[in-house]
């Protein structure tokens, strides 16, 4: 077949064609047999899954003495749109990371900040390995480097497939997004490390499977296998435009108008006192009924989700009655605090529906650093440029209706609270026992606590009192104002936060 090629170009071509081959076989048949019969996806397979049919191109194909050096990347498309990616290849010496894969890495992050598409990192890797025949550690740039770059210029994802270790785990900690299958875990240093560093006996999975992942807040979400994992991906991702420098895509659908929530006065109780799941009420104010939510086992008392409202990507933050009357601690305000300000990096319409009795007090929340985290959660709220809509709907107090943007002059596009809300520092009980108000004046506080919001709206202290009823229609209609704003091109935004 060569030999028909014009100007001597068989043998050249030929040549290409075999180490291609030797690259794109990977580990090698028994070794992908073994890796599949896990139940894992290997490398390329999982890029597969991740990209439209036929639109991974790769780079760096013949980098490094072995197969791709460990590391398969490229770009393609995710429903259409240009995405950066690259997977740690586990039948390649545990993809585990040479020079080469280095260097791969930091040209995958450097082309996702210069074209300004997302990027996706799939592990399943030892780390950083010593240095094989042939190869130096030298000098050379880290992928971390321009990883810490890509923050907030354009959306970062992880998704951890199998046992991730050392230099590529930090990935993690670093992305908007990082998610997990039942099979992954992820650590500083595998148990063999840890046994001979600490003579502690463990496994991975106790060391850094999902329960301790999700358990430190560390990974976001899990998913069953690495199909689902990918598809989580790629439904994360549609919700955000392909970097700061533009505004996220609309997906208008048959029922983004607006139209009466009849079903929410069976969902929320009157009484403030009562408790109920807030999320079947996200589920009522959004298109199709349908939301994405982050960190559902961590930080359970506010949920964050990313859903459409009239066709517009959203960020919510709701507070869960349902979980410690949907006080505030610890946990939650981080996880909130990293939320808004994804949201607010890549301009999402921010919608915050207050429903607490405060942040959490107590000395359990106390030694959680409450008040660090809390500062937190405000200091990104308050920051944020984004488009702000904030319901008051049952009650919101003290510092806990600050950080769910309550107070007036805080960049709201629109301020809600339905009748009989109750506000203030603190909760009549609480305000009684703090000033040991006798019976007739404990009476006083709570009569003004019933008319707290009556009294708020005599003074503008939100823009308008509604029937619950109309709440899906009034957020549209505020939506609708706050885009106006969008009259020249997006721009980055910068990050505030105080650290945990």
């Amino acid at each position: 077949m060569s030999d028909e090629l014009p100007n001597g170009w068989g043998p050249s071509l030929d040549d290409l064609a075999e180490r291609r081959a030797v690259a794109r076989a990977m580990g090698g048949p028994e070794k992908l047999a073994s890796h599949h019969g896990r139940g894992k996806l290997d490398a390329r397979a999982r890029l597969e899954v991740l990209f439209d049919p036929g639109t991974f191109t790769e780079f760096g194909t013949l980098v490094g003495n072995v197969p791709a050096d460990g590391f398969v990347c490229g770009h393609g498309l995710v429903d259409g749109r240009t995405v950066m990616a690259g997977a740690e290849d586990f039948t390649v010496l545990g993809g585990s990371i040479g020079p080469g894969a280095a260097n791969k890495r930091y040209r995958l992050g450097e082309l996702a900040l210069q074209e300004r598409t997302p990027l996706v990192m799939l592990l399943e890797g030892a780390g950083h390995r010593p240095p094989m025949k042939g190869e130096s550690h030298g000098r050379a740039p880290t992928d971390l480097l321009i990883q810490a770059q890509l923050s907030g210029k354009v959306p970062v994802v992880t998704g951890v497939l199998g046992a991730s270790a050392g230099h590529g785990a930090l990935i993690a900690p670093m992305s908007d997004f990082a998610i997990m299958s039942l099979q992954g875990a992820i650590f500083t240093a595998g148990p063999p490390v840890v046994k001979e560093a600490l003579g502690e006996e463990v496994t991975k999975e106790e060391l850094g499977g999902p329960a301790v992942a999700i358990g430190s807040g560390l990974i976001h979400n899990v998913a069953a296998d690495d199909v689902a994992v990918l598809q989580e991906i790629r439904t994360y991702l549609s919700y955000f435009p392909s970097s700061a420098w533009s505004y996220p895509p609309s997906a208008p659908t048959a029922d983004h108008g607006p139209r009466l929530l009849d079903e929410i006065l069976e969902l929320i109780p009157r009484d403030n006192a009562s408790l109920y799941d807030v999320r079947p009420v996200v589920s009522l104010l959004v298109d199709g009924g349908r939301f994405f939510q982050i960190q559902p086992d961590f930080g359970p008392a506010i949920v964050c989700a990313l859903a459409h409202l009239g066709g517009e990507p959203v960020a919510i933050v709701a507070n869960q009655p349902q979980v410690i009357a949907g006080s505030i601690d610890s946990d939650a305000a981080d996880k909130a605090a990293h939320f808004i300000q994804v949201a607010d990096s890549f301009h999402l319409p921010l919608v915050l529906l207050a429903d607490n009795p405060g942040v959490l007090a107590g000395t359990v929340s106390e030694r959680a650093a409450i008040l660090r985290a809390g500062a937190r959660m405000f200091a990104a709220q308050t920051q944020a440029r984004t488009i702000k809509l904030q319901v008051t709907m049952r009650k919101a107090y003290g510092f806990g209706s600050m950080v769910m943007g309550m107070v007036g002059f805080d960049h709201q596009t629109s301020t809600f609270a339905f009748p009989g809300a109750t506000m203030g520092a603190m909760g009549a009980k609480g305000s009684s026992a703090a000033v040991g108000a006798d019976a007739e004046r404990a009476a006083e506080i709570r009569t003004a606590e019933l008319q707290a919001s009556y009294n708020s709206a005599r003074t503008l202290g939100f823009d308008e009192m509604i029937d619950p009823r109309e709440l899906r229609n009034a957020l549209l209609r505020s939506l609708r104002l706050g885009l106006n704003r969008r009259q020249s091109a997006a721009e980055p935004t910068a990050r505030f936060a105080i650290s945990p």
